[in-house]
């Protein structure tokens, strides 16, 4: 499999990491759109949003409870955002299931 999210969790492909345990990874965008810029992605290769499946949605659980531990870690009191883009149109940029930890500044609504 070529993608770039698989090769970053098996060590492949170096990550400034922000948080590792079996089942999850976070590390630092490398193009952050905050001042706290995280992806957290599932170890295991899911493609999106759209392949979430009872089998493995409890690694979704783990992101999130990953996404609350560092947001407190970073300070983030006065909010932060969690997102997922699924498909092109989203604008996900890598079929890999990820969620961006954006904090750090007054986010905006609708984005971009």
């Amino acid at each position: 499999m070529d993608c770039v999210f698989c090769k970053i969790a098996n060590g492949e492909i170096p990550s400034n990491k922000a948080y590792e345990d079996d089942k999850v990874l976070a590390f630092y965008d490398l193009d952050p759109q905050a001042p706290v810029h995280i992806l957290i992605i599932p170890k295991e290769h899911i493609r999106s949003v759209e392949e979430i499946t009872p089998q493995n949605s409890a690694v979704v659980a783990r992101i999130f409870e990953v996404a609350a531990k560092l947001a407190k870690e970073k300070n983030l009191t006065d909010g932060f955002r969690v997102v997922s883009n699924v498909g092109k149109d989203g604008g996900q940029s890598v079929p890999h299931l990820h969620f961006h930890l954006l904090g750090g500044r007054s986010m905006k609504w609708p984005p971009g």
